[in-house]
């Protein structure tokens, strides 16, 4: 599973480590970005430690063709990542059938929240999708 945002280093870093603490080693789990930054938001670690998941050892990395092609699932999150078509191209050339999601995913600092307050409302609604996720992927038959 792949969760992709343009920085990786808030939202996508959040999803996959929330997805690690729903789904445990079950499914194996990796970040990326469309426009990769230096280091992981320290409001997202925090909000996330105060749930009990770390994510401060995680460094925000691109977006490959790699990446993509490994994963059963990515989701994009927010409307501003977008994934290069050329990569899903050559992902899709090495393991067909990859699952493609987008979280449109609320921004609180449009309406003024700002802050440790912003991180936890992202850090809930993302929690609550990797949840609903998580059910849909395990509910899913196998074939």
């Amino acid at each position: 599973m792949l969760f992709v945002c343009v920085k990786n280093a808030g939202k996508s870093q959040m999803a996959a480590g929330l997805m690690h603490a729903a789904a445990g080693d079950s499914v194996e789990i990796t970040s990326a970005g469309t426009r990769p930054g230096e280091a992981v938001n320290p409001l997202s670690a925090q909000s996330l430690l105060e749930v009990g998941v770390d994510i401060t050892d995680a460094q925000p990395r691109p977006v490959t063709a790699g990446l993509i092609a490994a994963a059963d699932v990515v989701v994009t999150l927010g409307t501003e990542a977008r994934i290069d078509d050329d990569l899903v191209a050559a992902a899709a050339q090495r393991q067909p059938g990859t699952r493609f999601e987008t979280w449109v995913t609320d921004e609180p600092s449009s309406r003024g929240i700002d802050g440790i307050a912003r991180m936890r409302l992202v850090r809930d609604e993302i929690a609550a999708r990797v949840d609903d996720l998580r059910d849909r992927l395990l509910a899913a038959p196998t074939n």
